[in-house]
């Protein structure tokens, strides 16, 4: 199933990372990562007695000499970096909602950051959120620090989101 399938991807490459830093010293960079979940993910669509994996994978980090990076690795083995993307059901149209804002993104700090995240999320699916009904994370940073926002901050966000649409 999904999760198995995805379980599988995630362990993989864990491997594939540790198994680059334990080679060559130095952690792996974003885009040869997704190249080689790519690789293996295109592997399981060459033969009938395989099936392919039924997991996309966003694989988001902080490069040395690049910055930050978002790539996003599809089921058949594609690969492509992206400034902003979504995956999952409503994909078509959170990508547009996405695509509408990807000039103005690239001055966005943190904070606008994670409000268009949830914007774009309440607007798919039109509805409104409690904090304690979503989970946001974010990578920031020069070194790719991860940190999940609280239940509060994320109130805060949605209170500013609610304060930006009434004015």
């Amino acid at each position: 199933g999904m999760s198995a399938d995805a379980k599988a991807l995630v362990q993989r490459a864990r491997y594939e990372a540790s198994d680059f830093q334990y080679k060559y010293g130095y952690p792996i960079p974003v885009a040869q990562l997704a190249r080689r979940i790519a690789d293996l993910a295109q592997v399981y669509t060459q033969s009938a007695s395989m099936r392919p994996l039924a997991a996309v994978t966003l694989l988001i980090g902080v490069d040395d000499e690049k910055g930050p990076q978002v790539f996003k690795v599809d089921c058949a083995g594609h690969y492509l970096p992206f400034f902003g993307t979504a995956s999952g059901n409503k994909e078509q149209e959170a990508t547009n909602f996405l695509e509408k804002r990807v000039e103005a993104m690239k001055n966005y700090t943190a904070d606008e950051t994670a409000r268009c995240a949830i914007m774009c999320l309440g607007s798919v699916l039109g509805s409104d959120f409690r904090g304690s009904e979503i989970e946001v994370a974010m990578v920031e940073g020069d070194g790719g620090k991860f940190h999940s926002l609280t239940e509060e901050q994320i109130e805060n966000h949605l209170n500013a989101i609610a304060d930006d649409a009434d004015a």
